[in-house]
């Protein structure tokens, strides 16, 4: 299958870029519809510490059941018109695919036992991406991809609805690149290893996806920039590095749409609204309600594009108020019926206004999440030709529109981070526009010893 093109924004009307609504909805066997005006909630669960083996499988289905079970009962206690269960899962889950194939079966069986009693659900299933370790052969062939596309066949076919991942690839230079607050590294990494990854992998997912009826739905670059994001967070980095790394990240995100992906986007990967604004694909987003997992700046802001309203991984511990699983389920719902009432009543607009003006100004992450922001970025971002182009003009854009922002006192920031601009400005600047001359230079410079070009195919 070709790739997709995108050379024009699916959005041209501020107006129209709202929650709730998306250019392209996505629809499913069960009639629901993500993006054609309901905000429907997304929980995203995961087992506390515990040993997963042969002989611990059993417990570990046994909690999955009861965990879904208890948001199902929950959900339909108070009155969800539909919700999304996401199990992202654990590592030995995609080492041995049966157990993840098991587990998807689980938790498939009791969503269709309450769907039975009223309440429509949706199914993404996540392996994990595990091409990583000194006993990786190839990315794209050997023991670790094979594994990675046996459990999303086999989660597929026992009726997950949606196939999405948190895929790997250039994670190891990019990690480099955030410890040394390297720009050019960091597009290496995003807009040439990792975008050439992802296409090969997502050709793949999709193809799997259209033979078992499932939904491509979509990738994140929660290794990357939400990395990038929470080190900023604890100061370790400047959060000006953090933002510009998000944008350039939307770029490699958009690969799986590109290569057939539909959506809805998966909810850690905050550069969605870019997706959203270029491809008008639905997108998941996680906000104040991802807290149990991380802090962050963008709590409100990010719910102004939602299609899906997440909250990150929580674990299965029990809470004064209920087992933590339920208790989330009950703050989503709560959630989207405010989105959803607001867009009843006609004042969704108002609604997005109050989360945008509650945090855009007070972090770089939370600006560059603004809808005016993301439409003034996105249509400089397609002007780009090949991915290393577009990530190039994302950095390049983010970087003068935080300077504008911070010089319109749009945008409070430290004199550090406003000195980091020009540092990072600089560092682009000795890019070359060559993406082959440029891949040739950060091959021979590079040092970082998990990092194998071969396995790439480079």
């Amino acid at each position: 299958m070709a790739k997709l093109t995108f050379n024009e924004l699916a959005y041209n009307n501020l107006d129209e870029f709202i929650y709730g609504y998306a250019k392209k909805p996505v629809t499913f066997k069960n009639g629901m519809v993500i993006g054609n005006g309901i905000v429907y909630p997304e929980l995203n669960v995961t087992l506390p510490p515990i040993s997963i083996n042969e002989s611990t499988m059993k417990k570990v289905l046994s909690q999955y059941k009861e965990m879904i079970t208890g948001a199902c009962e929950k959900a339909i206690e108070l009155h969800a018109p539909g919700i999304i269960v996401e199990i992202e899962l654990l590592p030995p889950c995609t080492f041995n695919p049966q157990w993840g194939i098991d587990v998807a079966k689980v938790v498939k069986d009791v969503l269709r036992e309450y769907e039975g009693q009223g309440l429509k659900s949706l199914l993404r299933l996540t392996p994990v991406d595990i091409r990583e370790g000194n006993d990786l052969v190839h990315m794209y062939h050997g023991e670790h991809w094979d594994k990675v596309m046996k459990t999303f066949q086999g989660s597929a076919e026992v009726g997950a609805d949606m196939l999405a991942i948190e895929s790997v690839g250039g994670k190891h230079l990019h990690d480099e690149a955030v410890m040394n607050c390297d720009l050019p590294k960091a597009l290496f990494a995003l807009g040439v290893v990792g975008a050439k990854d992802m296409e090969v992998l997502w050709t793949n997912i999709v193809k799997i996806a259209k033979e078992t009826g499932s939904v491509a739905s979509g990738d994140t670059a929660c290794g990357f920039g939400n990395t990038s994001m929470v080190l900023a967070e604890k100061n370790f980095i400047p959060r000006v590095f953090a933002a510009i790394d998000r944008v350039m990240c939307a770029v490699r995100t958009m690969v799986a749409v590109e290569c057939g992906a539909t959506g809805p986007d998966k909810d850690c990967g905050y550069e969605g609204v870019y997706l959203k604004a270029i491809t008008g694909t639905p997108i998941s987003m996680e906000g104040r309600t991802s807290a149990c997992a991380h802090s962050s700046s963008v709590g409100n802001i990010v719910g102004a594009l939602c299609d899906c309203w997440s909250n990150e991984s929580v674990e299965f511990q029990r809470m004064l108020g209920g087992m933590a699983p339920t208790v989330y389920m009950e703050q989503l719902i709560y959630d989207c019926r405010l989105f959803n009432t607001f867009t009843a009543l006609g004042q969704a607009k108002i609604y997005q206004d109050v989360m945008v003006a509650s945090d855009k100004k007070l972090d770089p992450h939370a600006y560059i999440l603004d809808p005016k922001v993301v439409l003034d970025l996105s249509a400089k971002i397609i002007k780009g030709k090949t991915t290393f182009e577009r990530t190039k003009i994302a950095a390049q854009a983010t970087i003068e529109e935080l300077k504008r922002g911070i010089a319109a006192k749009e945008l409070d920031v430290t004199e550090r981070e406003v000195n980091y601009l020009d540092i990072l400005e600089q560092q682009l600047a000795t890019v070359p526009d060559d993406e082959a001359q440029f891949t040739a230079e950060m091959i021979k410079n590079n040092t970082n010893d998990k990092f194998d070009p071969k396995q790439y195919d480079l």
